[in-house]
């Protein structure tokens, strides 16, 4: 875990709510000269904290209105199978992100498709034919709230 001071933890926050804020707005923010608040920033990314900043796109916008989590379980659940699932979905276009658990299931999908025709498609035609899939759930997503700021561990 990385040291992280008050000002790298005030730089965080106002970062956290606008990554597009200018540097200067960043350093009025939490009270520091420009410079400071830039070799600061600098340095964050430097240590891998800040990692890239992403866009946030309404996905209904584009043509992708339904969401779903489908949880995955992997059989035999051997390191190359757990791989290869992973690497494999992980890549797909409807797929939002991949997360790889323990416990029941092996992952849990979160893919975006444009109905629920594509969202049966994706998972029988695509899911299902991988010889390594045992069992799929599928959870449609009705609301996706997501908490965009995260307090750094003191």
């Amino acid at each position: 875990m990385t040291d992280l001071d008050e000002l790298d933890q005030a730089i965080l926050r106002e970062l956290q709510v606008d990554a597009r804020r200018t540097n200067r707005d960043i350093a009025a923010a939490v009270g520091v000269s420009p410079t400071t608040a830039l070799d600061r920033t600098r340095g964050l990314r430097e240590r891998g904290v800040i990692r890239g900043a992403t866009l946030d796109v309404d996905l209904a916008a584009i043509g992708h209105g339904v969401q779903a989590i489908i949880a995955v379980r992997i059989r035999p659940p051997s390191r190359r199978n757990i791989e290869a699932f992973r690497n494999w979905v992980s890549v797909l276009p409807d797929v939002r992100g991949v997360f790889v658990t323990s416990g029941t299931e092996d992952f849990l999908v979160h893919v975006a498709v444009p109905d629920n025709d594509s969202l049966y498609a994706f998972v029988i035609d695509r899911l299902t034919e991988r010889p390594e899939v045992a069992d799929v759930r599928t959870s449609v997503v009705y609301e996706h709230l997501r908490n965009r700021s995260l307090v750094p561990v003191s």
